[in-house]
């Protein structure tokens, strides 16, 4: 049996649906996704808005100048903020079939971006889709094909592999990174079924924390499968998470008590919980 975490300690409260949580700078940035905004929270219980993005933020990025790049989910695009504001980094819309999704960044500035593969919202039928890669000059590429929901993602330390959330194939997915950025040798990380995998990060020794809304629980899992931490998160779904803080020692989780847009705005009951780990943060997110 995996350990049992004590619960969450609630970090920032009154939110809509936060998501795609990201440590940069020695701060905490995330997305309050119906909220339309990038925010950044900078550790003394105040957030501020970095951007209001339209279509709905989802996944968060730096290029290697430091500018961000966010996902704008509904219209399928990958944002840049310039100094003058918001800009189209990349137009998704010819390769992406649904809302485009999470996303992570590497080094190079190169953006892994999942997409939904169907029509959620309109309850139309599951079909597999594609990973796309944008590189830094916004040129767009199909590199890995075939998944069920690719959503959350994260990057190896070492730069070489890409572990991927397959959120309705219940399982984590490992492809090596080739010197150009494209995507070999896809296989399975972990078998998660019966959880509904979201937002991921991993840690120094190669694990992967966890976020699942439906079983409302975040957990820790080894490559092969071997759940070593678990805790569950109440009434709220955990959507995503990623550590940092102090020697990234600190377990940052999105919770909401729903996706549905017709409710998250007007409850504001999302909430980012946190919790102390053994084992620091590597890699990206």
């Amino acid at each position: 049996m995996p350990d049992r975490a004590p619960a969450l300690e609630a970090r920032i409260e009154g939110l809509a649906v936060p998501e795609c949580p990201r440590w940069y700078g020695g701060r905490l940035w995330f997305s309050d996704m119906h909220a339309g905004r990038v925010v950044l929270f900078d550790g003394d219980g105040s957030v501020r808005t970095i951007a209001e993005v339209p279509g709905d933020p989802g996944g968060l990025g730096w290029l290697p100048d430091g500018r961000l790049l966010v996902v704008s989910m509904r219209n399928r695009q990958v944002l840049r903020l310039d100094p003058e504001g918001l800009v189209l980094h990349a137009d998704l819309g010819d390769h992406a079939e649904g809302k485009a999704n999470d996303m992570v960044v590497d080094a190079f500035g190169r953006a892994y971006v999942g997409n939904f593969g169907f029509d959620l919202d309109r309850r139309e039928e599951e079909k597999p889709t594609n990973v796309l890669l944008v590189e830094p000059n916004g040129t767009v590429h199909v590199v890995a094909e075939g998944l069920r929901f690719p959503n959350g993602m994260a990057i190896s330390p070492d730069g070489e592999r890409l572990i991927v959330a397959e959120s309705y194939g219940q399982r984590l997915l490992t492809f090596d990174i080739e010197p150009d950025g494209w995507l070999s040798g896809g296989r399975v990380f972990a078998d998660l079924t019966p959880n509904v995998p979201d937002g991921i990060c991993i840690d120094e020794a190669g694990a992967a924390w966890v976020a699942d809304p439906v079983y409302k629980q975040v957990f820790r899992v080894l490559d092969g499968g071997e759940v070593t931490h678990a805790y569950e998160t109440g009434g709220l779904g955990a959507y995503a998470c990623v550590l940092g803080g102090a020697l990234r020692r600190v377990l940052y989780v999105c919770l909401a008590a729903t996706s549905d847009p017709a409710k998250t705005v007007e409850q504001r009951a999302g909430q980012v919980g946190a919790i102390p780990v053994d084992v620091s943060g590597a890699g990206t997110p």
